[in-house]
């Protein structure tokens, strides 16, 4: 599993480079804090949407897409948090803007690679909607589970999140690797066990969201790439090469020389958000210029200057000790040997 493989590899090295901060720590204080890695997943196909809802319906649920209750923005569509009447339940509306180029498809992606795909780690749909606005104009939205804890960008970079309390956001090491437990998870079952194989095509920080109990769930759908039965050697055929798709740093270098979509090309941009969480800096840094990129940035401090490229939060939790610093010492067990 090559995701699993690359968690295990990166968890490994990280292990050995920060021993120093923890050779204090005594043998009674040892608890497997990491994950279980989870049993076969089970694929739960359904027919039908979860919730049968209407434009009116979240009309009312987001206050009439009060900017209040925006949430998140993108190049496709702007998400919303909404509460339906009656039941009173916290929904997150994604409203596609269909002038842009690529909307539709997108919706129509998301709507194909969610309907009939279920897993913890997968952002979940309720509905989709498309009808006619107030304006008469064509309206596509789509409804899913709310993220109490917004996406793993929000926590990385606090002061760049949307409608953010002043309050300090900061993910220790304990928490950001069980996050990548869970991408880990949620990619392996596309790639492997939801009948037909499904590229996510962006896999990036803000598309990683967080329940309340900071569970990951990968989330946007809008550029997946559904393989066929005679794709599953791991790449799409010609139709499926479409050049660049995904977002720059994160996308494989090679989609920009028009190469056919692979499950390899995800595995990839796993790779990228893995030294994004260690590091602390996006790919997309202003000092990675000049042929320097997070990469490489990363390969130079191979193997004796680690502690020089890890993000500063991590450090200082392990300088000041307790369960967190104790983390490093356990992340072999319970699975991960």
């Amino acid at each position: 599993m090559p995701v699993l493989f690359l968690l295990r590899e990166t968890i490994s090295f990280v292990e050995a480079s920060l021993s120093y901060t923890y050779q204090d720590a005594t043998q009674k204080h040892h608890q497997p804090l990491l994950k279980k890695k989870q049993q076969h997943p089970r694929k739960i196909c359904e027919e039908n949407w979860l919730l049968q809802l209407s434009y009116q319906s979240i009309l009312r649920a987001t206050n009439g897409f009060s900017t209040q209750n925006l949430v998140g923005a993108g190049s496709f569509g702007s998400v919303y948090k909404g509460i339906l009447e009656g039941s009173g339940e916290v929904i997150a509306v994604k409203v596609f803007h269909l002038l842009h180029s690529g909307a539709s498809r997108s919706f129509l992606a998301e709507c194909e690679a969610l309907k009939n795909i279920r897993h913890r780690n997968l952002v979940k749909v309720l509905s989709a909607i498309s009808g006619i606005d107030h304006k008469g104009n064509d309206f596509k939205a789509l409804a899913y589970e709310f993220m109490e804890n917004g996406s793993l960008e929000d926590w990385l970079y606090p002061s760049t999140s949307m409608n953010e309390p002043k309050t300090t956001r900061n993910l220790n090491f304990f928490q950001r690797v069980n996050v990548a437990i869970d991408v880990a998870h949620a990619l392996e079952y596309l790639h492997h066990y939801c009948g037909t194989s499904i590229i996510h095509c962006d896999l990036k920080p803000s598309n990683i969201l967080l329940d309340e109990e900071m569970v990951g769930h990968i989330s946007d759908f809008g550029l997946a790439k559904i393989l066929s039965g005679d794709e599953l050697n791991y790449s799409a055929n010609e139709s499926g090469s479409l050049g660049l798709r995904g977002t720059i740093g994160y996308a494989p270098p090679e989609y920009g020389m028009g190469s056919e979509l692979s499950t390899n090309g995800d595995v990839y941009s796993y790779g990228i958000l893995l030294l994004e969480m260690l590091t602390g800096k996006r790919p997309t840094n202003e000092r990675f210029k000049e042929g320097l990129s997070l990469h490489n940035f990363v390969k130079a401090a191979l193997p004796s200057r680690v502690v020089e490229i890890i993000d500063p939060i991590l450090l200082q939790e392990s300088v000041r000790g307790g369960t967190d610093s104790l983390v490093l010492l356990n992340l072999r067990v319970n699975g991960w040997t």
